[in-house]
């Protein structure tokens, strides 16, 4: 049994030279790969780089305070997380602060100016038929007579050229019989006793008119259209308050900017669909019909079903009320025109998007149905200042702790410390390009707990070389040579060091999973380092020390090599002693 054993600890002290090609050649990979991509320094999070911070107030609407809760505030966190998120931000931090309001830090770089634009629109996401449109200030829309599909042949007056336009992923445009111009806004408002809307055979203004259902309806008709008309979509004051305290059920007012970016205001009919609705929406780049950027939406069951209904009602109607409008945070962020039932449970809209304005749009849909409204009680930006001054004071605490940890290698391991140093310059290249690499690859970025993380990890790396170190000498002290002592140690080093590394592990990712925010960065970083440690003592600290144990400066036990068998006490030689041979050990 012995003789096999001694064999395969021959080989392995044959062959170190293999573990350290491999660790090298994947440190030169990793930074040939950070050269390549050209990301040669890691991201930094907002409080090193700098970037805004805004604070949202949940606001309840009327009658329905108690929805301010915790179940539709963590909901809101989640569904802004991956708004922003959405857009390729990295380290953004969404977080609640007390009962109603919640924080959102987005760093500085690629995209943050999107993420903040729609950050700030928070709201719910509805689906609304257009009763009424024109531009603000302008005439009414004209109201064409409709063609043989059921789809508009002209523009409506003052409206863009380009109308996105919501379609049926591949199905075939049915013919539609010609409706009375406002016969699909009757029948919505019918059902909930409010007014209609027809539009004017000569583009005037469309007046709403009774629908029939008594003198409240015909009340509430009438003081829609004064609202209307007084409306001034170009005053952002107005456009702020517009919409305010209606009921998803009702008739409202809303404005938006059409594709020549000129301010419309609108009357929509109670909404069909909400955001809940909307299953997965993506910006998509059309180059099979040259309809250029569009974006598909894939529904729920439930939204399919209201989907279908909604627009196979409009494609009957006459413009503008073939048209339905997509409403966040009161803003009319598109109002693409139907010419057909929409029943595959997708639909592509197409109109004058490019790759931003489309994918601002896919985003809103994907994540855009909030729990609650909200409104921007403030927006700061951060300097990386105060950060870059913490930054300085970890690094120089760093670099005393680097410093103390040399100074004790060097006068109590003295010449096995250049085995420590080297060692702990490969754990910090690896460390330093796998975080130049992990930040455009998972979005990782460095803040100051994740600093604080790679200086902890000095010592755990450290304490792995002297728990190795120490072996080593028990060995000598044994009464061993270096080069049996060396391999010998190894087996029960190594156990000691996988389970320390493991512990640390897990701590890190028990602290990863159950916080959030900077404290997640703190925890990778641990983390990522612990298993660079394992990585480094097995590949080159090891197989270092196996190769340093052939020198003569070494091997015969120099005074400053620290491993002098006399200021280590070292027994005599095991072949001089009686103590019987564990054939374990042999």
């Amino acid at each position: 049994m012995a003789t096999p054993k001694k064999g395969r600890n021959a080989s392995a002290q044959s062959k170190p030279g293999r573990s350290l090609a491999l660790i090298l050649i994947a440190i030169a990979a990793l930074t040939g790969g950070m050269f390549a991509s050209g990301h040669t320094k890691p991201r930094l999070g907002i409080d090193l780089a700098g970037g805004t911070s805004i604070t949202l107030r949940a606001v309840p609407e009327a009658g329905n305070e108690a929805a301010i809760n915790k179940t539709n505030m963590d909901t809101a966190v989640s569904i802004m997380e991956r708004r922003v998120n959405g857009l390729g931000v990295s380290e953004s931090e969404v977080q609640t602060q007390g009962r109603e309001n919640i924080i959102v830090n987005i760093p500085k770089g690629t995209n943050s100016e999107q993420a903040r634009k729609q950050v700030g629109t928070t709201a719910k996401l509805y689906f609304r038929p257009v009763i009424t449109t024109e531009i603000a200030g302008g005439k009414g829309t004209a109201s064409p007579s409709p063609s043989p599909t059921g789809s508009p042949t002209d523009k409506p007056s003052g409206k863009a050229t380009d109308k996105p336009e919501a379609t049926d992923k591949g199905s075939a445009s049915p013919s539609a019989s010609a409706s009375t111009q406002g016969r699909a806004v009757t029948d919505a408002l019918k059902a909930d006793a409010t007014p209609s809307a027809s539009a004017s055979d000569k583009g005037d203004k469309t007046s709403p008119s009774p629908s029939g259902s008594g003198g409240a309806a015909e009340g509430d008709a009438n003081a829609l259209q004064a609202k209307y008309a007084k409306l001034d979509c170009t005053d952002e004051k107005t456009r702020s308050s517009v919409g305010d305290g209606v009921k998803a059920s009702e008739p409202t007012l809303a404005c938006g900017k059409n594709a020549q970016g000129q301010w419309q205001k609108y009357i929509l009919g109670p909404a069909e669909v909400d955001g809940t609705d909307v299953d997965k929406a993506q910006a998509v780049l059309n180059t099979q019909t040259g309809a250029g950027w569009t974006v598909t939406m894939d529904f729920t069951d439930a939204g399919a079903k209201k989907f279908a209904n909604i627009t196979g009602k409009l494609a009957q109607n006459q413009s503008p009320q073939n048209q339905f409008a997509i409403v966040l945070d009161g803003e009319v962020v598109s109002d693409p025109y139907v010419r057909q039932a929409l029943t595959g449970g997708n639909a592509e809209i197409s109109g004058n998007f490019n790759q931003q304005s489309a994918q601002e749009l896919s985003n809103m849909l994907s994540y855009g149905a909030l729990p609650l409204t909200f409104k921007v009680d403030s927006m700061t930006t951060v300097t990386a200042a105060l950060g870059g001054d913490q930054l300085h004071a970890g690094l120089i605490a760093g670099a005393i702790g680097l410093a103390l940890v040399v100074i004790y290698l060097l006068a109590y391991y003295r010449g096995l410390s250049f085995i420590a140093i080297l060692s702990l310059l490969v754990s910090a290249a690896l460390t330093y390009t796998l975080m130049s690499l992990l930040g455009p690859a998972i979005g990782f970025a460095l803040n100051l707990p994740a600093v604080c993380g790679a200086i902890v990890a000095i010592g755990i790396t450290a304490d792995s070389f002297i728990v190795y170190f120490e072996r080593v000498r028990d060995e000598i002290r044994e009464g061993r040579s270096l080069r049996p002592a060396v391999e010998r140690a190894w087996p029960r080093a190594r156990r000691t060091i996988l389970v320390s590394d493991f512990v640390s592990f897990l701590a890190a990712a028990v602290l990863f999973l159950v916080t959030v925010g900077k404290v997640q960065g703190f925890a990778f970083t641990l983390g990522l380092t612990t298993l660079l440690d394992v990585v480094v003592v097995f590949l080159f600290t090891k197989p270092l020390l196996t190769l340093m144990a052939r020198r003569p400066f070494f091997a015969n036990g120099h005074k400053w090599s620290g491993l002098d068998p006399k200021s280590l006490g070292a027994q005599p030689p095991l072949r001089r002693t009686r103590r019987p041979v564990d054939p374990k050990e042999a």
